[in-house]
C-alpha cells in the first residue's frame, strides 16, 4: 500500500506519525507492506509559499491508495483560505463525496450524558461530501458601504443526494438497519423538500430497512437526550458537519473521533483523517489524544480491503480504554499522545 501523509497543522503533526507506528504495528502483525510519502502542507507552507500546496498538489497524490491526513488550520491563517486550499480540493478532486463518520461511547470513557452507557450510542454519521451548502458559487458586492451585499447559493443535485442516500442504506444494512434523514424543510423551501423527496424515493428500494426523519433543530436536540435512537444518520454538507461533531461529544470526547473522506468506487484515493482538528490550544504539549487518528488509520485499511487488520487495530483500542492503559488527559488519564499510541500497538502485538 502507498500511503500518503499530511500531517498538516498544530496537533496533527503529533498525532498522525503514532497512528503511523499503530498501522505499521498491525501490519506487520499479518505481513502487509505499507509505504508512505510525506507532504509538508500546511499553514506554515501558506505562509512562506503563498499557497497550502503546490500548484500540482492534486497530481501529485492521485497515485496514492489513500491519503492520511492530520488537521489543517491555524492561528495566523484565516480558516476558509487553509480548508478552501487544501481540505476541500482533495475532497472534490478526488470524488470524496462520502464523509463517514462514526460516533461510539467506548466502555472506559464517561459520557458527558448522565447514566448512558456503550450500548446507548454507537452511531455513524453519513455526510455528503461535495455540494450542498459548501458551494462555491455566490459573492460580494458594495463592499465596505452600507450598501454592502453578499450570496451564497446551495447547490444540490439529485445524483449527489441520491448516491449520498444509497451509501447510507447501504451501512444501515450492514448495522442495525434504520436509517435517520437530517433535514430543515419546514424553514428551507427548495433544497430539503427536494432532500425529502429523494430520501422517501431511495428508501423505497430498502424495504428491509427502517426510517425516520428530523429537522436538524431537533435532531440536535434528540442526540443529546435520545443518543440509543439512532443508528445511520445521513445528512447534507452542513447538517452532516455539525452532526459529526456532535455525535463524539455526546460519546465523551471528540479526540477520539475519526472520518473518512471516500470515493466509493475506488477510481480516486480516499483520504482519512481525525475529526479533532488543529486544537492549537495544545498543541505542542504532547498531550493530544492519538486515538481519533489511529482509528481513522483502521478506517483506512478497512476500505483497502484489510478487514482484519482494521478489526484489530479497533479491538486494541477497546481494550485500552476498558483497562484504561496510557488514556490521555481527555480521557481521564495522565498519558502522553506517544504513551498511549505505544500502548494500543502493544496491544495488537500481544492480540
Amino acid at each position: 500500500m502507498k500511503i500518503a501523509v499530511i500531517p498538516g497543522d498544530g496537533i496533527g503533526k503529533e498525532v498522525i506519525p503514532v497512528g503511523q507506528e499503530v498501522v505499521e504495528a498491525a501490519c506487520k502483525k499479518y505481513g502487509l507492506d505499507i509505504a508512505w510519502e510525506d507532504f509538508d502542507w500546511s499553514c506554515e507552507t501558506y505562509r512562506q509559499t503563498g499557497r497550502m500546496m503546490p500548484e500540482d498538489g492534486l497530481d501529485r497524490l492521485a497515485g496514492f491508495d489513500a491519503i492520511y491526513l492530520g488537521a489543517v488550520g491555524f492561528p495566523g491563517v484565516p480558516d476558509h483560505v487553509s480548508l478552501w486550499g487544501l481540505l476541500i480540493p482533495i475532497r472534490r478532486h478526488f470524488q470524496q463525496y462520502i464523509s463517514l463518520r462514526p460516533a461510539r461511547l467506548f466502555d472506559g470513557i464517561q459520557s458527558p450524558l448522565a447514566n448512558r452507557t456503550a450500548k446507548d450510542i454507537d452511531m455513524v454519521i453519513v455526510r455528503e461530501n461535495n455540494e450542498g451548502e459548501y458551494s462555491e458559487i455566490g459573492g460580494r458586492i458594495y463592499k465596505g458601504t452600507e450598501m454592502e451585499t453578499v450570496s451564497q447559493e446551495s447547490i444540490f443535485t439529485r445524483k449527489g443526494v441520491d448516491r449520498v442516500m444509497h451509501y447510507a442504506f447501504e451501512q444501515a444494512k450492514k448495522r442495525r438497519k434504520k436509517v435517520t434523514s437530517a433535514t430543515k424543510s419546514n424553514g428551507i423551501i427548495h433544497t430539503m423538500p427536494f432532500w425529502d423527496e429523494r430520501f422517501e424515493e431511495i428508501s423505497k428500494q430498502y424495504p428491509d430497512i427502517a426510517t425516520d426523519k428530523y429537522h436538524i433543530d431537533i435532531l440536535t436536540a434528540n442526540f443529546v437526550l435520545h443518543p440509543d435512537w439512532y443508528d445511520v444518520v445521513v445528512g447534507s454538507n452542513l447538517f452532516g458537519d455539525i452532526l459529526s461533531d456532535l455525535g463524539p461529544a455526546v460519546a465523551g470526547t471528540i479526540g477520539i473521533a475519526a472520518s473518512g473522506n471516500i470515493n466509493p468506487e475506488k477510481e480516486f484515493p480516499s483520504m482519512f483523517e481525525p475529526v479533532h482538528g488543529s486544537a492549537p490550544d495544545i498543541a505542542g504539549k504532547g498531550i493530544a489524544n492519538p486515538i481519533g487518528a489511529i482509528w481513522a488509520g483502521a478506517m483506512m485499511l478497512e476500505h483497502l480491503g484489510h478487514q482484519q487488520v482494521a478489526d484489530t487495530i479497533m479491538e486494541a483500542i477497546e481494550i485500552s480504554i476498558k483497562e484504561k492503559v496510557a488514556l490521555t488527559k481527555d480521557m481521564g488519564g495522565k498519558a502522553t499522545t506517544i504513551a498511549c499510541g505505544e500502548a494500543v500497538a502493544e496491544l495488537i502485538s500481544d492480540l
